[in-house]
């Protein structure tokens, strides 16, 4: 007999499902914006869903089950899926090795089958399929978040996107000097495990290079071809999971939704204070340009912020504020994200080590005890350090030295006639400069400590001990390509996490009504866009004379608002009685609107693309189409393990001395090179003369051009057999090859300044 459901009990389902939808909505409402901007500037529709299921498929759904089996108990579910994807980021590096080791790496598309298998047939993983969640995202967080991603995949669009086609269109394509280096490894992890250096074929790579392995992973499971993940994909999606991992670690580290949505808010819509000449910002961090400039810092910190969130665990913050605690399984992520961070970035670690021992070092101090975890946690740090440092890096130091102030040095310049008191002061105001631009989103971290009478907890430790030894470590050491940056930009991980949950506090503190909240977001918009508009409209310059004017404008900028804070100040008591719902809030207005004078550097960045090569004034090297359609050429008519000869090293010559940064045929054949462009080999990095050091064998580099100015059978022969050279591309704008070469080789493909010769 049917039944037919009545009204009373279809409403409710109903209502479930448009419940479900409106809970989906700031989610599926960010994707469309990420999707439009990415069809705009040029992704392939069928690459870009290709990547989408890829993601939620392969690295997503594998990585959320295994998360789901390590964590105690349920929270939320973008949490689970939060740290699922970075977990799945880390099985997959593995799977990825595991395959390439077996010469299998055309078969890892299945890897997930691994996990995904299991989970569904062992009855007792098979209940991590389907979770209930006890608590609900609150909707305003969510749409705040959505809105944090989508407006910094807006700034992605005019800084990096726009300015970057997939593959170069013409002959005057300029590109930043970085990004061909980059494309070259993760072309090299297509077939290689571990990596050589792909300009010289057979140097051993001792470099953080995990990031580019993951790219390769992902371009070889979803069949995405390689640039487009490079230009168009992995930027954009790493950062964007890196938003989302900040807002619920931070969530789970302080026990308020708000201080994960905040934290978000000041790693990726805040900026530096203040601008160098309204393109470059200053002491080497170029505000958020490193995203995509180095998309290794990126995805550092894709497996830093859930790394951060176990050690806080197993510290003594298991469940604040009705979070639960991750358990036992925490120890084990934290084994996974510090074995993945070995090969992620070599700012990593030792940052984390540094916020453990000042941990350490101030709870011995001032408590005479320790968490029981603090020293294991310590230990396994140092042993990945050990590792990193022993295997992956082979004791290189890639140019890095003990150079203290090294960063600060340029500002300050050498003048043989200053007095020693212009020099005090001048150094004074440079140093202030660089903790005004670099530190100040980091205010609400006094709020928290004050608010807590200075009580020695040791998660809020090691979050300032994180944010202290980024700046540290950078003030410390120097690089002169200043690399250096990146101790700070991880520094930034502890930082804004410490700085939203002391913000956080004073919100609560100040318990505002939806009226004051509202005005308060109102205020704090109203200046972020007048700080903007007054930067773009009036951009400072800097001629570089004397070294300590590109700092002056900052400084500027400081003492102005400065005056504008001690006259609210005066102000204040008139103020409260004119508006009594002031009283007791002048700590949270004033912290709101420190954190938000940055806001202007994400702008000025992006506004920087509009009249600059590549997204401001940072190195560019010319990409023509002519060279890119050669390389590719090769790589569709190669086999992976066949090595290409070059006759093209320089990016320019000067005074006769080669600039050996010259990477456009490694990284868009996606093969190794005999001899490209070295300068970025780690045995060469750090050396005197820079770019301009001279090839290591030269035996080697006489072999290789006399392949293309004199070629002789015996020579091709050699080339053949003892170096695996396959194939012999000439730029014929370099130096146009002789005319021997067409009867000693064969001609498989020419336009009109590039040749493609194969060996015989």
């Amino acid at each position: 007999m049917t039944t037919l459901a009545t009204g009373d009990e279809v409403a409710p389902a109903t209502t479930a499902r448009r419940a479900a939808a409106l809970r989906l909505a700031p989610a599926w409402a960010c994707y469309a914006v990420v999707a439009a901007i990415l069809l705009a500037t040029g992704t392939p529709a069928v690459d870009l869903l290709r990547y989408t299921l890829y993601a939620a498929l392969a690295v997503v759904l594998p990585g959320t089950l295994v998360y789901r089996s390590l964590r105690s108990r349920p929270h939320t579910l973008v949490e689970d899926l939060a740290m699922g994807a970075a977990v799945g980021l880390v099985l997959e590096l593995g799977a990825w090795a595991a395959f390439l080791a077996l010469d299998a790496g055309s078969w890892l598309w299945c890897w997930p089958l691994a996990v995904l298998v299991p989970y569904a047939v062992a009855p007792r993983l098979r209940r991590h399929w389907r979770v209930s969640y006890p608590t609900p995202v609150p909707t305003g967080w969510a749409w705040a978040l959505a809105a944090v991603i989508a407006g910094f995949t807006c700034y992605l669009s005019e800084s990096f996107l726009r300015l970057n086609p997939v593959l170069p269109t013409s002959q005057g394509q300029a590109q930043y000097i970085d990004l061909a280096f980059q494309l070259s490894l993760a072309g090299a992890a297509t077939h290689q495990v571990p990596l050589d250096v792909p300009q010289v074929a057979g140097e051993p790579l001792h470099y953080h290079w995990f990031g580019f392995a993951q790219m390769a992973a992902s371009s070889l499971v979803s069949g995405v071809d390689l640039p487009t993940v490079f230009f168009r994909l992995v930027v954009p999606a790493w950062c964007a999971l890196a938003a989302v991992l900040v807002a619920v670690v931070g969530w789970r580290i302080s026990g308020r939704p708000v201080a994960g949505v905040v934290a978000a808010g000041l790693m990726f819509t805040v900026g530096e204070f203040g601008f160098e000449n309204g393109v470059r910002q200053l002491f080497g961090t170029q505000a958020t340009f490193i995203v995509w400039g180095s998309p290794s810092m990126t995805y550092s910190w894709v497996l830093l912020l859930p790394l951060i969130a176990a050690v806080a665990s197993v510290l003594g913050r298991p469940g604040a504020g009705g979070v639960p605690p991750l358990g036992r399984g925490a120890w084990v992520l934290v084994t996974l994200f510090l074995a993945a961070s070995t090969g992620a970035k070599a700012s990593s670690l030792p940052v984390l080590l540094a916020a453990l021992v000042f941990t350490a070092a101030v709870l011995l101090v001032f408590r005479r005890r320790l968490p029981r975890a603090l020293l294991p946690a310590a230990a396994a740090t140092l042993a990945a350090q050990l590792f990193a440092t022993a295997v992956l890096f082979a004791f290189e130091s890639h140019g890095v030295t003990v150079d203290p102030f090294s960063g600060l040095r340029p500002y300050v310049g050498a003048a043989p006639d200053r007095s020693p008191l212009a020099t005090v002061v001048i150094w004074t105001a440079v140093l202030v400069g660089f903790l005004l631009s670099l530190q100040l989103r980091l205010a609400g971290a006094v709020a928290l400590l004050r608010r807590r009478r200075f009580r020695l907890e040791p998660v809020p430790l090691l979050l300032l001990g994180g944010a202290l030894a980024g700046p540290a470590i950078y003030l410390l050491v120097g690089h002169p390509g200043s690399s250096n940056q990146y101790f700070t930009r991880t520094g930034f991980a502890f930082g804004v996490l410490l700085s939203a949950w002391g913000y956080a506090e004073l919100l609560d503190r100040a318990a505002l009504t939806r009226r004051g909240a509202v005005l308060l977001g109102l205020g704090a918009a109203g200046l972020a866009a007048a700080l903007t508009a007054v930067q773009l409209r009036h951009p400072a310059t800097a001629t570089g004379r004397p070294a300590y004017e590109p700092v002056l404008p900052l400084l500027w900028w400081a003492g102005a608002l400065l005056v504008a804070i001690l006259l609210v100040a005066l102000c204040w008591p008139a103020l409260v009685g004119r508006w009594p719902g002031l009283a007791g809030r002048g700590e949270l207005l004033l912290i709101t609107a420190v954190l938000v004078v940055g806001a202007p550097g994400l702008v000025t960045d992006a506004a920087a693309g509009r009249h600059y090569p590549n997204g401001g004034a940072y190195a560019v090297v010319p990409m023509p189409a002519a060279r890119v359609e050669a390389a590719r050429w090769v790589r569709a008519h190669s086999d992976p393990a066949d090595v290409v000869a070059t006759n093209a090293h320089c990016r320019q010559v000067v005074d006769g001395w080669c600039d050996a940064r010259s990477f456009w045929l490694s990284a868009y054949a996606e093969r190794s090179v005999l001899v490209e462009g070295w300068a970025f080999a780690p045995r060469v990095v750090g050396l005197p003369g820079g770019p301009y050091a001279p090839f290591w064998d030269q035996g080697r580099l006489r072999a290789n051009d006399a392949a293309f100015t004199a070629p002789t059978a015996a020579g091709l022969a050699e080339l053949r057999d003892h170096w695996r050279v396959r194939w012999l591309v000439v730029d014929r704008s370099v130096e146009v090859e002789s005319p021997d070469l067409a009867r000693l080789a064969d001609l498989r493909f020419h336009n009109d300044t590039t040749a493609v010769y194969r060996l015989r």
